[in-house]
């Protein structure tokens, strides 16, 4: 009987996990399919789309069970349970929001495939937030019973709340200072979110089943299943000697020596952040390699740490970058066009982070005895054929997007089972039982994240609806008409706004508002998206929301605060990449308007 209990409640990891292995599965057979037997799966991209909303759902209620979910941490530790009960309280309110949305779609009776109407998908939704509301509520006390209690209790309100006030026009400020008292007692962001996107429509009168549809159509957004297959991708080289063996090759590149051993250190971390997406996965993967390397030459404890925790910042700009594809996907922009805007620019804020950081400075590496080898043809050569299969990944998922072969999801797909082919039968690194783990991890990191999504979109919803993105634009003009007073007043906004939100709610709520600004002061949607990913790397080395410090420290075994002081000298090396960026458009717009004007 316990083994069965403890299946049930494990039971959330192993269907995220099913779903993220089919939503790989299936563009594969698409892609073999169409040449061989002229047709596919039916409705293929649409299934795939709604396995990632069983994924997300499930992933985020297995987040919840491992403590995953993102909050901006605890300020009142004594009334943490209160936080808690009252993010259940907002998952109850969801969770009766989602299930109105259902049963409009059960009496419409879509198909989705083979027989499948869309509504079973969706009912993952009612089913996913009620789950969420028991088990937060379960966080508020340690003793059984009162669990039981509050697990019952506190959704039920939210449901009650929900069905007895749903088209009620209430007053809006007790609903935000519940919730900004909600957030400092370690609510998870999502909860804060969801709750004033719902006291924004409670305000107004409207049908709060809007904020469940928001959810649904961010989660099977067409490009979105892209995000978790490329994770995956970079969480199963994170998981096996993939670094190890990518760090020989740059430290084979720029020579052993001092200098070249910082740089080779700064160029890997931003290259494997492109693919683990700036989510501390990758101080995870190169911490304990690289910091003993950079000691090894002669680098500082402090400093090297600094270096490792900055650079893993940078990288969002880099394809296959996840918020990178966010950003496209918002913003409506070709995601073959983010990718190439990106690359100029990432390389300016690697070049800024070393030389403003002091990174580079003679005075900061101690002398040693000896020094590494210098650079050696042989040694990258064998290096290289080494890491031929690492070296080849962004190749697969670069190329066979760029060339049209294969769609942004199929793209995924394939270099997610690129990384399991090549670590597994290669390099034979990559178990089942690594496999499932990254699996696991990457359904979390997603549900998480789509979490936050669903309820950023629903508020951002709101916000356009209201006019706030031309309130705005009509404001700031009548302050200023001058482009670059606007840039440098852009740049200082998305750097606090870094500091102070999750990336990928910051690019949900912020691009929508922000975007027609830019584009009222001749900015490119390009340029301006790859200025907002400038300044959110910068948000990864902020407190409260910079993940970066708080992986930092936990891998290093460093006071929060002394990471955070570490890497101020980086804030402002990337603070001057970022002005760069802004004031010379050609850094982001240049590549690909030379690649248009070649492929015509």
């Amino acid at each position: 009987m316990g083994r069965l209990l403890r299946g049930l409640t494990q039971a959330d990891a192993g269907l995220a996990a099913l779903a993220l292995a089919l939503m790989a599965v299936i563009p594969l057979v698409e892609i073999l399919s169409r040449p061989l037997m002229g047709k596919g799966i039916d409705n293929a991209p649409v299934v795939v789309q709604h396995l990632g909303l069983i994924m997300a759902m499930s992933g985020a209620i297995a987040a919840e069970r491992f403590g995953h979910l993102t909050s901006l941490g605890v300020m009142v530790p004594r009334l943490y349970a209160l936080g808690q009960f009252g993010a259940a309280v907002v998952c109850g309110v969801l969770a009766w929001a989602s299930g109105a949305l259902v049963f409009s779609e059960m009496s419409a009776e879509q198909m989705l495939a083979y027989g499948m109407p869309v509504w079973w998908f969706q009912a993952t939704m009612p089913v996913g937030f009620a789950l969420l509301g028991l088990k937060l509520g379960a966080r508020c006390s340690q003793q059984v019973g009162a669990q039981f209690l509050f697990a019952l209790c506190a959704p039920a309100l939210g449901v009650v709340l929900a069905y007895s006030l749903d088209g009620e026009a209430l007053p809006l400020w007790p609903w935000v200072i519940g919730l900004v008292l909600m957030l400092s007692f370690g609510a998870p962001i999502f909860a804060v979110l969801g709750g004033l996107a719902l006291a924004l429509f409670w305000q107004d009168g409207l049908p709060l089943a809007s904020i469940a549809l928001s959810h649904y159509q961010i989660t099977v957004n067409p490009s979105l299943p892209a995000l978790p297959l490329f994770t995956l991708a970079g969480l199963i080289f994170a998981g096996t000697g993939a670094a190890q063996r990518l760090g020989a090759v740059f430290v084979a590149l720029f020579g052993g020596g001092k200098t070249g051993t910082v740089i080779a250190a700064t160029v890997l971390c931003s290259c494997f952040t492109a693919f683990t997406g700036g989510s501390g996965v990758t101080i995870l993967a190169l911490g304990g390699l690289l910091l003993p390397l950079l000691q090894g030459v002669g680098y500082p404890e402090r400093k090297g740490i600094s270096l490792v925790t900055s650079a893993s910042a940078l990288g969002v700009l880099l394809a296959p970058s996840v918020p990178l594809i966010m950003y496209a996907i918002i913003a409506r922009v070709p995601i073959n066009t983010m990718f190439l805007a990106g690359i100029v620019p990432a390389v300016v804020m690697v070049v800024c982070l070393l030389i403003f950081g002091g990174y580079l400075r003679r005075d900061v590496i101690r002398p040693r005895s000896t020094d590494g080898p210098a650079f050696s043809m042989a040694t990258l050569r064998h290096a290289a054929w080494v890491a031929k299969w690492e070296l080849l990944a962004p190749v697969v998922a670069i190329g066979s997007l760029g060339t049209g072969f294969a769609t942004p999801t199929e793209s995924a797909a394939l270099t997610a089972m690129y990384a399991v082919l090549t670590q597994a039968w290669a390099h034979r690194e990559l178990d089942a039982q690594k496999l499932g783990a990254c699996l696991s991890q990457c359904t979390q990191i997603i549900g998480g994240v789509m979490l936050i999504l669903g309820m950023a979109l629903g508020l951002t919803n709101y916000l356009v609806d209201a006019g706030i993105p031309d309130l705005a634009t009509e404001w700031v003009q009548s302050v200023t008409q001058n482009k670059w007073v606007f840039l440098l007043a852009l740049n200082v906004f998305l750097f606090a706004a870094g500091a102070l939100m999750e990336i990928y709610a910051a690019i949900v709520v912020l691009v929508p508002l922000l975007l027609p600004l830019a584009i009222s002061y001749g900015i490119d949607p390009v340029h301006f998206g790859i200025i907002f990913l400038a300044n959110m790397e910068m948000g990864f080395l902020c407190p409260p929301a910079g993940m970066n410090i708080y992986f930092a420290s936990a891998v290093f075994k460093q006071p929060i605060r002394t990471v955070a002081a570490s890497v101020a000298p980086a804030l402002v090396a990337i603070f001057v990449g970022t002005l760069l960026i802004s004031w010379l458009p050609l850094l982001a717009t240049g590549l690909p308007s030379l690649m248009a004007t070649f492929m015509r």
